[in-house]
């Protein structure tokens, strides 16, 4: 039987999520053109079953806003734009594989496994005061959150720079791969989980 190939390139045969909380979140049927057409849209939990690296696709294409600014740095890139996101996907992984002599997708896999936080904050309003309180991320936000950052913080560091955003994700991607304090999403996760242990 011939063995499917991630953009007819990649093998995703021997990856294995190790973090046992993101097994079940993780998919990693590849597809040689990921792209469902929301397939699972508007099913709750559903989005787990599409491909990651399609959802890491749909995910520079709709960037959303940073705390509700800034929103300018990230629309109006991927705005419809299917097939742009699949070429800047695809040669994105095509750096991080020259770059790291790695499978991309282990690569990326092994970098959500990284900067996926593990606590957040919430605000709590007792007696009219406004207290924080750390809670736990569940596995399906972990990964959202974590996808979601990943591209903020690639655009942002295009903005207005000489780089592309393949340099940029290429470059997120791997430092994050490396649990590298240069990477936006582990800065970011180190914050959150900060915040959430000053908060107990």
């Amino acid at each position: 039987m011939t063995e499917i190939l991630a953009f007819n390139r990649w093998s995703t045969n021997g990856i294995i999520v190790k973090d046992p909380g993101l097994a079940r979140y993780i998919n990693l049927d590849p597809k040689i053109v990921p792209k469902t057409n929301a397939r699972w849209i508007g099913r709750q939990f559903h989005k787990s079953k599409t491909f990651i690296v399609e959802r890491l696709i749909n995910r520079i294409r709709v960037t959303g806003h940073k705390s509700k600014q800034h929103h300018f740095k990230t629309s109006g890139h991927m705005a419809t734009q299917g097939i742009n996101a699949y070429n800047i996907i695809e040669k994105v992984f095509l750096r991080i594989e020259k770059q790291t002599k790695e499978n991309p997708i282990k690569v990326f896999v092994k970098a959500i496994e990284n900067a996926a936080p593990r606590e957040e904050i919430v605000t709590i309003e007792y007696g009219g005061a406004r207290y924080p309180k750390a809670v736990d991320s569940s596995p399906q936000r972990r990964i959202d959150l974590v996808l979601k950052l990943i591209s903020q913080g690639s655009y942002h560091k295009s903005f207005n720079s000489k780089k592309s955003i393949v340099d940029t994700l290429s470059e997120e991607i791997v430092n994050a791969y490396n649990s590298s304090p240069n990477s936006a999403v582990i800065a970011k996760k180190n914050e959150l989980e900060r915040q959430a242990d000053s908060s107990r």
